[in-house]
């Protein structure tokens, strides 16, 4: 069973839901990533979605965009990533971490040197956008040899047939995107996310997490009841950007903005 695997179904069966923050990596600067990880963990955080930064990031709206525009002026690639994560391991041996990012930087290292380097760093996940599952036959033998949960998205869009099939190749969770567009783009509809979440549980015995939306305590909760997780990323990345130029300041505003969805999600326990 992977670290994903056990957090997840620890929190079942507490009846607890987890909460999955979001940061690009190098953002605001290399040095202070590893720093941030652990502010997350602390205000709340169960796994962590770390992004690996890329010049053409399709799916992201333009705070995230922007992230990846901050991180590789400081020259951030996907070796210093594994490596900020290969540090964060020295004191935590518990937060499962799952990079999040596309698939040019993990071609251009090479998918063995790049699932081998993974592993020793202690990543617990890989979910790379533009690499759909029935695409994945070079890496997915790969990523099983090192106990590497590969993690695909679903969308509203996604048929019961094609749910099933990125089931079948998917072990973790699933991200389901609660809307169609990009990253922080627009308002969840909670009702709709649940009617979707509940037919996906319908076809999955894997947990679903959600993001694309995720603001504040009210929409963490709201997700919460309908969802294994809630994954929150645009609103985290811009409180990076608003207050990059002061440490302590930006840990403070993570927590302020974390620890109440923690707190929220925890108040659905049964």
């Amino acid at each position: 069973m992977s670290r994903i695997e056990q957090v997840l179904q620890t929190l079942k069966g507490q009846g607890r839901k987890a909460l999955i923050p979001y940061i690009t990596a190098g953002d605001p600067h290399p040095d202070k990533t590893v720093e941030l990880m652990h502010t997350l963990v602390a205000a709340g955080a169960d796994i962590i979605e770390l992004g690996v930064p890329f010049s053409d990031p399709m799916a992201d709206g333009p705070v995230i965009a922007l992230a990846c525009e901050r991180a590789l002026a400081h020259n951030t690639s996907l070796r210093q990533v594994i490596a900020m994560v290969k540090e964060f391991r020295k004191d935590d041996g518990r937060t499962p971490v799952v990079l999040m990012g596309y698939l040019n930087p993990m071609e251009a290292m090479g998918y063995e040197a790049f699932a081998d380097a993974a592993a020793d760093a202690g990543i617990d996940g890989v979910l790379t956008v533009d690499l759909p599952p029935e695409e994945a036959e070079d890496v997915a033998p790969l990523f099983a040899a090192r106990n590497l949960d590969p993690i695909f998205l679903l969308a509203p869009t996604t048929t019961d047939e094609r749910i099933r099939a990125i089931s079948e190749h998917s072990s973790g969770y699933v991200y389901y995107v609660s809307f169609k567009g990009v990253t922080g783009a627009a308002k969840i509809d909670v009702d709709e996310v649940a009617a979707k979440v509940g037919h996906i549980h319908e076809l999955t015995a894997l947990p679903v997490g959600v993001g694309f939306g995720i603001r504040d305590a009210e929409t963490a909760a709201a997700v919460g009841r309908v969802s294994d997780g809630v994954i929150v990323g645009s609103v985290l990345v811009d409180t990076i950007a608003r207050n990059q130029a002061d440490t302590d300041q930006l840990k403070r505003a993570l927590t302020d903005l974390l620890h109440p969805m923690r707190e929220a999600l925890d108040s659905l326990a049964s």
